[in-house]
């Protein structure tokens, strides 16, 4: 652990190399628990995003390199200050007492750095429940929120409380405005202890059922290429259009994703596709982290004919075996919506992540801090209706 009784970190800039080096090496003595290094913490995903400009930042401790940061900064329009996000981040010992050890350094870079306020989102889960939980739960006008959970982290809750008592804000409470721009609503299923018949006797008797129908009907799930982007991005805009969504996402910005993701370290994001009979009916994203502990499915598209050989079933079974055999900790499949009720249309997506046999989990979300006063209050104000239209 960091000797926080003799050393208060120092924060330093770091190269791309030194950032990803860090992210990749399992520290138990930084606190941070497998797992808890998002994507959206590397320093390749800066080169994902457009429209803003990036820094990787490191604490040092007695030399040691002990967090890091990759702090995205968006200019307010016709205006020479910027708004700092770190998405999913920092990368940092949370369980330590004064977690002004941390901020204190960093929020003195950002006013350096022209920062009016700063967005983060701590890799900390709060709440959690279990797939039989809420399927017992599920009825007319039900959410999850609503639901009493099967645990509560400790560490989650009681960094929130440190994060009020030291004037954060958590987004989308209390009249704070915008929500979180990542989801805080999210799926995992354990795989750290299980062996592959455990995954599989975990899995629902419906979704065991779909994944016989799919390898029985021929279905092909392997991983393909960047040349398949194109048939993903079709499928995309399908689904879009079938489920009542629009993540609005380009072509070229998932060329640019899979490029830039595996520029460092490749097979970092894969392709994954389900073809029947040569036809492409499903392709599904899939990215594992710098530490290898986590893997998330990321962006999932389908076709709306034949679905009954159940392609979305055998691929994300594929992609199941794959991350466990990857020796990751959690396969994560992000965002699901907070709706119980089978009535509401997300209640599907929920519904079949719930056959897998994983959790709900609540993640302690997203919180902003204003940095100086209330000029700048005013345009932390406008940046995020700004952003909220983009």
């Amino acid at each position: 652990m960091p000797a926080w009784g003799r050393t208060h970190p120092l924060l330093v800039p770091l190269s791309s190399a030194e950032h990803l080096a860090f992210l990749a090496e399992r520290r138990p003595w930084t606190g941070a628990a497998p797992g808890q290094v998002s994507f959206l913490q590397t320093p390749a995903w800066a080169a994902v995003k457009r429209g803003w400009r990036a820094e990787s930042l490191g604490w040092l401790v007695d030399g040691r390199l002990a967090g890091a940061a990759l702090v995205l900064y968006r200019q307010v329009p016709r205006l020479r200050r910027w708004f700092a996000y770190l998405p999913e981040g920092p990368v940092i010992d949370w369980s330590v007492p004064d977690l002004d050890q941390w901020f204190g350094p960093l929020l003195d870079r950002l006013r350096e750095a022209g920062a009016f306020a700063v967005r983060m989102g701590p890799p900390l889960a709060y709440r959690r429940w279990s797939a039989r939980t809420l399927k017992d739960a599920a009825g007319p006008g039900r959410r999850v929120g609503d639901v009493l959970p099967d645990r509560v982290e400790p560490l989650g809750a009681v960094v929130a409380d440190r994060l009020r008592e030291a004037g954060w804000t958590r987004c989308g409470e209390e009249g704070a405005g915008a929500a979180d721009a990542q989801p805080r609503l999210v799926f995992e299923v354990p795989l750290a202890g299980r062996d592959r018949d455990g995954l599989w006797t975990g899995l629902s008797q419906e979704w065991r059922r779909n994944v016989k129908k799919a390898a029985k009907a021929g279905v092909r799930a392997e991983v393909a290429g960047p040349e398949d982007l194109p048939g993903f991005h079709e499928l995309l805009g399908v689904t879009e259009r079938r489920d009542g969504f629009r993540l609005g996402r380009s072509l070229e910005y998932y060329q640019r994703q899979y490029a830039a993701l595996n520029s460092d370290v490749p097979g970092t994001m894969r392709l994954y596709t389900a073809r029947h009979g040569g036809e492409l009916l499903a392709a599904h994203t899939l990215l594992r982290s710098p530490d290898g502990a986590r893997v998330w499915y990321l962006t999932g598209a389908s076709a709306d004919h034949r679905r009954d050989v159940r392609p979305s079933n055998g691929l994300q079974w594929r992609m199941l075996c794959d991350a466990h055999a990857m020796g990751a900790s959690v396969y994560d499949m992000r965002g699901i919506p907070d709706t119980l009720d089978p009535a509401d249309r997300p209640f599907g997506l929920v519904r079949w992540k719930l056959g897998t046999g994983g959790e709900a989990v609540e993640m302690l979300g997203e919180w902003e801090l204003p940095l100086q006063g209330a000029v700048n209050r005013t345009l932390h104000r406008a940046m995020k209706s700004y952003l909220d239209k983009r």
